[in-house]
């Protein structure tokens, strides 16, 4: 049991240093060596989890990919099938680019050409923003006029756009920054007396961003 949980944190070490080097340097120049020494554990530790870096890189989008899952069902929990759900879910989204390097990291390998593989990250979130735009359709929740499919356009586009542009300027990813484009947004989405029921700044318990947990450092496995 003792060597299966020094096992796990090893991995935990090694996706967390492996997402803060691909976010710093990008997929093609990290090399093996960086990582294991960020990880602090031996180059045998690591090919012992990972045989590639794209292995590395392929852990890193998964985890990734889980923790946007998580908080995209969060809101849907919250607030059902109504729009403040992809409000909050677009501002933790946002916030967890700016402050979860193992998210950031995944969006930014997503967008690698290098890679050439689809991105299971960006389509999943792309997923949930259709079905929820959908559901809000079916539900009343969208302006006459306004089909889902446009909606879900406009707003995935929105989120890929501020990913790109908060690589290079970290202000494009703040809260303040996400409320004035949903202020924009949402009286074209639904109907004029709509958008008073809604927060675009999110809804109260969304705008409090959890502190992100280190990963427990792992000793060095010979």
């Amino acid at each position: 049991m003792v060597k299966q949980e020094r096992a796990a944190r090893t991995r935990r070490s090694l996706i967390h240093a492996a997402a803060e080097v691909f976010a710093e340097v990008g997929f093609v120049p990290a090399s093996l060596g960086t990582i294991s020494t960020r990880a602090g554990v031996s180059n045998g530790a690591l090919h012992f989890h990972f045989a590639n870096k794209s292995m590395l890189a392929e852990a890193v989008e998964a985890q990734a990919t889980e923790a946007v899952r998580q908080l995209a069902e969060t809101a849907r929990a919250r607030h059902g099938d109504s729009l403040q759900a992809v409000v909050d879910a677009m501002h933790e989204l946002i916030g967890s680019l700016a402050k979860d390097v193992v998210v950031r990291a995944g969006f930014e390998l997503a967008g690698d050409i290098a890679r050439r593989a689809q991105s299971p990250l960006r389509q999943e979130w792309q997923r949930w923003v259709e079905e929820s735009l959908r559901r809000a359709e079916d539900a009343g929740a969208l302006a006459a006029g306004v089909s889902w499919k446009d909606a879900a356009r406009v707003v995935v586009a929105v989120t890929v756009g501020l990913e790109v542009l908060g690589g290079e300027d970290a202000s494009w990813l703040s809260r303040q920054n996400v409320t004035r484009i949903w202020e924009l947004l949402l009286p074209l989405l639904t109907d004029r007396r709509e958008p008073e029921a809604l927060v675009s700044s999110g809804s109260r318990s969304s705008a409090v961003v959890s502190p992100r947990v280190q990963p427990e450092l792992a000793q060095p496995e010979r």
